[in-house]
């Protein structure tokens, strides 16, 4: 019953007419960040941010959430109808939602999938209530060393979980923590990898970096691969799915909300993971599991579902651990610091309002996203088509605009462009970006325990070995690191038996 009540005050505060306006704002640039190519949540995030500072912080949080799980919705809409993911989660979509266009049901495929993920949202919103403060409880036992193990594991598991090669996300994440200590030593005062440049003594921005990683390198890979979009013409109409599709979709989105929240709460899974896992579980389950890939609509409820209740559930690391698993709950959490919120098991004691509003806000933010999704697939579907030269020359300035006005300082610009030309080539070259971000954003927090933890311990590394919790996260982050690799062989192996 306490859960309930503070929940009721997080709605009243959700509801208040200026965070309500941020609640809109956040899942509408999310719906569109999702149906256009480009930038992203997380160079979304990045773009937003330095407007954000005078603002109250609860507002600009509840935006940033907005955009993470409105990205989600705007992803299907180019998976059915371009056959083109907007976003990662949104790949397996595309294996039955385009077909359903194909054949003359877009309309309920777009139905499904915006009814599907409020489903899930609200589902996800009662496990958030009750679950993320229990952890937050549990975790006040929590202190320099096991908050340092535990990061060590987020990032592990991060590692572990991003695509491609492990060797290149360890790498990443390691650039990551270097760039983090770039700057004045805050215990010594020691300038620390900064060679004489006068703007590196503050340290590397972190709205710069990642808006060149993220905004800049994304145009120019774009802009060389010269991407095509045909857009499949068909009547979009029937949004309302029948009895018949609601029998048949229902019990795997139910499913698929459990999957994709559980998942979620796991530090270093994306939102792409519980996707395949509930497209899956989903196709084992079926009678008919040859039809999946040709167009059933449970192919796209249990994606869709799972993605929104996997957006939900990063929040409960994200808030009660001050542990994000992704790219975009890294900004996020790293804004929360800029903002002066330390996010973890105090913040519920220590910033009530940010807690419970946030939660309050998602269930809105839900809500305001099936109310627009629905009438306005028309725009979006307008919006796919405008030119990329247009496009593209308003990302940019709205790049060189965000870094800007960070510090007001041109060299904040600059950085953006050597990170962007950077990006460019990580991305050329096949390296993952996510555990670069949560490196860099985790970074200060990461060295800033362990070197308490070394004063309590006099020097002595014996005290990550004294409490069982600080044990098992070093334990199974060191498992993660060099478990066989034929454990991820098997995780291909299944996501190209559900493509098939």
């Amino acid at each position: 019953m306490e859960a309930l009540s503070y929940l009721a005050m997080g709605f009243g505060t959700a509801l208040q007419p200026f965070n309500l306006f941020y609640c809109f704002l956040g899942v509408f640039c999310g719906t569109l960040i999702g149906v256009l190519p480009g930038i992203g949540p997380v160079g979304a995030i990045a773009l937003l941010l330095p407007i954000t500072f005078h603002v109250p912080p609860v507002a600009a949080i509840i935006m940033f959430c907005g955009i993470m799980y409105g990205a989600q919705y705007g992803g299907s809409t180019t998976s059915i109808l371009v056959n083109i993911p907007g976003e990662a989660s949104s790949i397996i979509t595309c294996l039955d939602g385009y077909q359903m266009a194909r054949q003359g049901r877009a309309g309920p495929a777009l139905g499904i999938a915006a009814f599907g993920s409020f489903i899930a949202g609200t589902a996800s919103l009662l496990g958030l209530v009750f679950l993320a403060p229990a952890l937050a409880i549990f975790s006040l036992r929590f202190g320099p060393p096991e908050y340092f193990s535990l990061i060590v594991f987020g990032l592990s598991t991060l590692i572990y979980l991003a695509e491609g090669s492990m060797v290149k996300s360890m790498m990443m994440a390691l650039l990551g923590l270097m760039l983090a200590s770039v700057g004045i030593d805050l215990v010594s005062a020691y300038p620390r990898f900064v060679y004489g440049i006068l703007t590196l003594r503050d340290g590397l921005g972190l709205v710069p970096i990642v808006i060149g990683l993220f905004g800049v390198s994304e145009i120019l890979v774009t802009l060389e691969k010269g991407i095509k979009r045909t857009i499949f013409e068909t009547e979009i109409k029937g949004l309302l799915p029948t009895l018949q599709d609601w029998k048949e979709s229902i019990f795997p989105i139910l499913r698929s909300s459990i999957v994709g929240f559980f998942l979620g709460i796991i530090p270093g899974v994306s939102v792409a993971i519980p996707t395949f896992v509930a497209y899956t579980f989903q196709k084992k389950l079926s009678k008919q599991p040859e039809k999946f890939g040709t167009g059933v609509i449970e192919g796209v409820a249990a994606p869709e579902a799972a993605n929104n209740a996997a957006s939900c559930g990063t929040m409960v690391p994200l808030l009660s651990l001050g542990v994000p698993n992704g790219g975009a709950s890294a900004l996020v959490l790293g804004a929360m610091m800029l903002y002066g919120i330390v996010p973890g098991p105090l913040l519920i004691q220590q910033s009530p309002e940010v807690f419970w509003g946030v939660i309050g806000s998602l269930y809105i933010g839900n809500a305001m996203l099936l109310l627009l999704n629905l009438p306005l697939i028309g725009l979006w579907v307008r919006t796919l088509k405008i030119p990329y030269s247009i496009l593209f020359t308003l990302i940019i300035l709205f790049c060189l605009i965000g870094a800007y006005t960070v510090h007001n300082s041109l060299n904040d610009m600059f950085i953006m462009i050597i990170f962007g030309f950077v990006g460019y080539l990580l991305r050329k070259f096949e390296y993952p970006m996510a555990p670069l971000v949560m490196g860099l954003v985790l970074g200060p927090v990461m060295e800033e325990k362990f070197r308490t933890a070394m004063v309590m311990s006099h020097g002595s590394i014996s005290i990550f070995f004294r409490n069982p919790i600080t044990v098992v996260l070093l334990a199974v982050a060191m498992l993660v690191l060099i478990s066989p690799l034929f454990t991820k062989k098997r995780l291909a192996e299944g996501i190209k038996e559900v493509e098939e």
